[in-house]
């Protein structure tokens, strides 16, 4: 027994073993990143100059037609007016300048590259203000863009299937998806379970999602959580369906993808190069009946629930 624990302590030790090993190292993981379901689902339109005028027939109620008899030869006469002052969207920039010293990207670049990992890091939490702009921004966002005819009550509190119907009652015409914050759909799964109606699961972008009558239920943290409550959108989208469009500015300098550019800015004195990352962005709403939303929204009250995505 002695002479084996001798030869234990003359072998080499796991610790110094290690010294002459490389390790495998990851990219760094930013916790904050998520699947942005929602500028996935949105059909994003391109304009120009940044401008987007949504234009609306004035006098629906006044354009006639009529079922003619065979010997009947009046016709009836109309016409189609549009409104005179439509509303314009004007795009919204979500931008930052990276710094990195070229001392930094000169020596440690291996085995991953310094600068492609500060851009795409960087670029990522750009793409997460994005999506919270589409929902959160006052003069565009999704929340702010709701008639207040398309504005509905919970019932109950806790978000229910009496409460989803009614939402589809407001956006009956070919409804695209909810989009509700994670602990909101787990608040009316809940509710159908104890009802005895288990939501069925749609398979999306390899994700399952549950639905509620064929219609996928999306999750986003970047709806607000506030005292319990909370607010679920139902929308329509597409320019042919006359719904919720994304919009967005092609063909800018340094373009990287839809909308969004990096241009690099120089070195200054002090061996600091510069990157302007920005991304261009906003959202229409082209007819009310488009976007419904169910506000007072109870979840979970005893869940102790971080702040909102700034």
């Amino acid at each position: 027994m002695a002479k084996n624990q001798e030869v234990a302590r003359q072998s080499l030790s796991d610790q110094a073993a290690r010294q002459l090993a490389n390790a495998t190292k990851t990219v760094p993981q930013l916790s904050t990143i998520t699947p942005r379901w929602l500028t996935h689902l949105l059909q994003w339109t391109p304009v120009e100059a940044g401008i987007y005028r949504v234009n609306q027939v004035s006098n629906t109620d006044d354009i006639q037609v009529a079922c003619t008899q065979r010997d009947e030869a009046t016709l009836p006469q109309t016409f189609v007016d549009y409104e005179l002052n439509p509303r314009e969207y004007f795009l919204n920039g979500v931008s930052t300048v990276l710094d990195i010293h070229t001392r930094v990207s000169d020596l440690y670049s291996s085995p991953h590259d310094q600068i492609k990992e500060q851009l795409r890091l960087t670029i990522e939490t750009i793409k997460e203000r994005q999506e919270s702009e589409l929902i959160n921004n006052p003069e565009y966002g999704l929340l702010a863009s709701v008639a207040d005819s398309q504005r509905l009550s919970t019932l109950t509190g806790a978000p229910t299937p009496d409460d989803f119907d009614d939402l589809l009652r407001k956006v009956w015409k070919e409804p695209g998806f909810f989009l509700a914050h994670p602990d909101a759909i787990a608040a009316f799964g809940r509710e159908c379970t104890r009802r005895g109606v288990p939501p069925p699961t749609v398979s999306l972008f390899g994700s399952q999602f549950i639905t509620w009558r064929g219609v996928p239920l999306i999750p986003s943290n970047k709806i607000p959580v506030e005292d319990g409550k909370t607010k679920i959108i139902l929308l329509r989208v597409g320019e042919k369906r006359q719904g919720v469009v994304g919009l967005f500015q092609p063909g800018l300098a340094g373009e990287q993808a839809p909308g969004l550019s990096v241009r690099f800015m120089g070195i200054n004195r002090n061996a600091i190069a510069s990157y302007l990352i920005s991304l261009y962005c906003s959202l229409a709403v082209l007819t009310e009946d488009a976007l419904a939303v169910l506000e007072d929204v109870e979840v979970d009250k005893y869940h102790d629930y971080p702040s909102t995505y700034k």
